[in-house]
Parts: C-alpha cells; sequence; structure tokens
C-alpha cells in the first residue's frame, strides 16, 4: 500500500451493467468489467478496508465489484490508505446514448479525461464546476471529492472507452492527501 500521507486510488464507472444480473450470457461489457475487477483487486488485499466516494447508484456499483474481489468498502473513513472513486464522462456521445446525442459532450470528455490522466487538479476542478456534467449527464461526484481531496500524479489508463455512447475509464494513482 501507500506510504504515510500517500493513497491509492482508482477510477472506474458506476455503471449497472457491471452488476452480476447484467452480465448474461453474453457480457455486453466483458472488457470493462475485467479492468474494474483487476484495478479493484490492485488497490487492497482481500479483507482490507477501502474508501469509496461516489453517487448512490455508483456505490452501488462499487459493493458488487468489492465483493467479487474480497475487498471491505467504508463508506466514511478519515484518511484511508486506499479509496474506490466512482464516475463517468458524458451520457451523451452519440445518437443511441441514454441521453441522446449533445454536440458537446466529446470535447468535455476530452478535456475530463486529460485532467484525470495528467493529474491536473486545477484543471479536474475547472471542468467540473460550471454545470455542463449535469447537462451532460457525467457521474461526478466522486470526482468532485477526487479534485477537493488528494494531489494526484500521472493516472495509469486501464481502460478509456464509450460503448452506449458513455464515455467510462478505468485509472489508477498514487496520490497524496491535500
Amino acid at each position: 500500500m501507500s506510504g504515510p500521507g500517500g493513497v491509492r486510488v482508482v477510477l472506474v464507472p458506476g455503471v449497472l451493467a457491471l452488476l452480476p444480473e447484467y452480465a448474461g450470457l453474453t457480457d455486453p461489457v466483458a472488457d470493462l468489467r475485467a479492468a474494474c475487477l483487476d484495478a479493484v483487486r490492485w488497490l487492497g488485499e482481500p479483507g482490507g478496508g477501502i474508501g469509496v466516494h461516489g453517487s448512490p447508484q455508483g456505490l452501488r456499483v462499487a459493493r458488487s465489484l468489492a465483493a467479487a474481489t474480497g475487498v471491505t468498502l467504508d463508506v466514511a473513513p478519515e484518511r484511508p490508505a486506499a479509496v474506490l472513486v466512482m464516475g463517468n464522462g458524458s451520457a451523451r456521445r452519440t445518437e443511441k446514448a441514454p441521453g441522446h446525442l449533445d454536440p458537446r459532450a466529446a470535447a468535455f470528455d476530452d478535456e475530463l479525461g486529460a485532467a484525470l490522466r495528467d493529474g491536473q487538479q486545477d484543471a479536474l476542478g475547472t471542468v467540473l464546476a460550471d454545470g455542463l456534467a449535469e447537462e451532460l449527464l457525467a457521474d461526478v461526484d466522486g470526482l468532485r471529492w477526487l479534485a477537493d481531496s488528494v494531489r494526484l500524479g500521472a493516472a495509469t489508463v486501464d481502460h478509456d472507452d464509450d460503448p452506449f455512447g458513455v464515455q467510462y475509464w478505468v485509472m489508477r494513482w498514487t496520490g497524496e492527501w491535500r
């Protein structure tokens, strides 16, 4: 795990398709699911507690991922050694997306993705500040917490794709508490 003041952080999407009941005979998000499970395992040993931040839907998905990997979640820890952040980009990237096409979605996701990949705290806060995330149906509760709480370095990107017109990332960082 991380040393004093250090924290491991993982971002995964809080998409319901990651719940076991949505896997079906052919898993529609098999690659995303595999990346999420690997990243959650990286956070800690089975039975070790990790913090979690995200929307109610994201927390539901987090509990499922934790159960599948054997890690224990703690929704309100002070400064855990590891944190699972639930969130995703725009849900308006194509005509068939849940929110239908919004021409601003791709640029928003590009800016948000760059801020996350490069650990640019100020840019991350700026992207999330103006209400555009809500208009584009992005799930950013956990990302706002991240922008305010942890100094990030460059990310390891395990997954970056937009199936179903929704931008999903799986990323890992080793950061420091603010």
